[in-house]
């Protein structure tokens, strides 16, 4: 169960994501692609160039989680590069 505060930073990686990345690929464009810290509680989100699959990736303090959704049919919204100020939302 995740007990998420109200002053949760949460990021999007606007780039396209390789969906077959696990934990190690989406610390590691967290850290280096996004330059951000994966470890300090904040949540990350990543999606495929369809858009029609996320991957969220989370710190609980104790290990990560990454969960995944994919669209039977649809796309998620997911901002462009110039949306988005080029990496991160807060």
């Amino acid at each position: 169960m995740f007990n998420f505060s109200s002053s949760l930073r949460i990021y999007l990686c606007v780039d396209p994501t390789d969906m077959r990345k696990a934990f190690n690929g989406l610390y590691a464009i967290a850290k280096h692609q996004l330059d951000l810290n994966p470890m300090d509680g904040s949540l990350f989100l990543f999606a495929n160039r369809r858009r029609d699959r996320v991957k969220l990736l989370y710190w609980d303090g104790t290990g990560f989680w990454v969960l995944a959704m994919r669209l039977e049919k649809g796309t998620f919204w997911w901002p462009g590069r110039t949306e988005a100020n080029h990496t991160k939302w807060s």
